[in-house]
C-alpha cells in the first residue's frame, strides 16, 4: 500500500497550476508582483489540493516569524487572564501569533523563558512577571528578540516599559478616604514585591506621612483572594480596628471585605470604607461593587502592539506611561467621589 502524502507543497501547487515554484510563493506574499491570471491559477490549485502556506518556515528563512512570547505568572487571576485575552486578539489582529509560557514569579524562570522564546525564533516576548537580568536581556537584542515589559522597573535596550501612574493613583486613594472622613487608615498588599504593588503601597504612605497621618500596614502571601481574607483578620481583629483600607489588588479588597461582613459583621462603606486597585470583573457585582482603579488594558494591548509594529524603534528603549482611572462604586462612604 503506496504511503500517504502527509502535507501539500508549494511544488505541488505549481505544477497543477502550471506555474513556477516562485510565482506560487510570490500568490501568497503581500504586495509582490504576480498577474490576475496567474494569482487566480494558483489559488484554484491551493483551494484544489488543501494548501495551506507554511509561515513558520518563511519565517525562519525570513528572520520574521511573527511569533511573540507572552511570559507570565498567576495566569487564572482576573486582571492577568484579561490582560492575555486582550495581548492575543491584538496580535493576531496584526497577523502575530502568541506561544505562552508559564512561569513563577521569580527572575530566574523568566530567565529561562526568554531563551525558550530565542530557540523558537520568536520576535519579541512581552514580559508580565518577573524582570529579566542584564545578560539575559542583552542576549535577546543580539538575537532580534525585542521586548514588552509591562509594570516593570528597569529598562532594557530594546525593550518598552509600559508603566501605570500606581503612586499617584494611591495617592488619589488616600485622599478620597479623607474626603469621605475617614481617619483610621490602613493599608493591604500581598508580599509578592512587584514594582506595581510597591509603587501603590509608596504613594499611599508617602502620602499619608505628608499629612502627618499614621496608617496600618499588614503584607501576606500571594495576591490573592484568600491572602485579603486573612489580612481582613489581621486588621480588623485590633481593638482600634480601621475604617479605611486601600488594597493593591481587587483579589485583596474581595478578601477584606468578606472579612469585615462575615466575621465582624461590619457594614461597608458605613464601617469600613474599601478602595482597591485593578478594575475585575468582580469588583463590578453586586456582591462587592468595589471602587478601584481601571487597569488600561486595551491600552496596555495597543501600546505594545504599535511599539512591536515599529521597526524604527527596535534598538533603542522607551517607557510608555498610561493612566489607571478611578472607577467609582459603593465601597467608599459618600461613593460619588465628589
Amino acid at each position: 500500500m503506496p504511503g500517504r502524502k502527509i502535507s501539500v507543497s508549494a511544488k505541488d501547487v505549481a505544477a497543477r497550476a502550471g506555474v513556477s515554484r516562485a510565482a506560487v510563493s510570490r500568490t501568497f506574499t503581500p504586495g509582490a508582483s504576480v498577474s490576475q491570471e496567474t494569482r487566480s491559477k494558483v489559488l484554484e490549485a491551493a483551494e484544489a489540493l488543501g494548501y495551506q502556506v507554511n509561515h513558520l518556515a518563511r519565517g525562519l528563512t525570513s528572520q520574521k516569524t511573527g511569533i511573540v512570547a507572552l511570559i507570565g505568572a498567576d495566569l487564572a487571576t482576573p486582571y492577568r487572564s484579561e490582560l492575555i485575552r486582550v495581548l492575543t486578539e491584538r496580535l493576531q489582529a496584526s497577523g502575530r501569533v502568541a506561544i505562552l509560557i508559564n512561569t513563577d514569579r521569580s527572575d530566574s524562570t523568566v530567565d529561562v523563558a526568554l531563551q525558550q522564546a530565542i530557540r523558537y525564533r520568536a520576535e519579541a516576548a512581552v514580559v508580565l512577571s518577573g524582570m529579566p537580568e542584564r545578560s539575559i536581556s542583552e542576549l535577546c537584542h543580539r538575537n532580534g528578540l525585542r521586548l514588552v515589559l509591562i509594570n516593570r522597573d528597569d529598562a532594557h535596550t530594546g525593550s518598552v516599559q509600559i508603566r501605570l501612574n500606581d503612586a499617584e493613583a494611591a495617592r488619589v486613594a488616600l485622599d478620597s478616604f479623607l474626603r469621605a472622613g475617614c481617619r483610621r487608615l490602613a493599608l493591604a498588599s500581598s508580599q509578592a514585591g512587584t514594582p506595581s504593588l510597591l509603587d501603590r503601597e509608596n504613594g499611599f504612605l508617602a502620602e499619608a506621612e505628608k499629612r502627618g497621618l499614621p496608617v496600618l500596614c499588614e503584607r501576606l502571601g500571594p495576591t490573592s483572594y484568600e491572602s485579603g481574607l486573612a489580612l481582613g483578620e489581621r486588621l480588623l481583629v485590633r481593638a482600634e480596628r480601621p475604617d479605611a483600607v486601600f488594597c493593591t489588588t481587587d483579589l485583596l479588597a474581595c478578601g477584606v471585605m468578606d472579612a469585615a461582613r462575615h466575621r465582624f459583621a461590619l457594614s461597608i462603606p458605613d464601617d469600613l470604607s474599601v478602595i482597591g486597585f485593578d478594575d475585575i470583573e468582580q469588583a463590578s457585582w453586586n456582591a462587592y461593587e468595589l471602587t478601584t482603579f481601571r487597569q488600561p488594558v486595551e491600552e496596555i494591548g495597543a501600546a505594545a502592539v504599535d511599539w512591536l509594529s515599529d521597526r524604527d524603534a527596535a534598538d533603542g528603549s522607551r517607557i510608555i506611561h498610561l493612566t489607571a482611572p478611578m472607577s467609582w462604586r459603593k465601597s467608599v462612604r459618600g461613593g460619588n467621589g465628589k
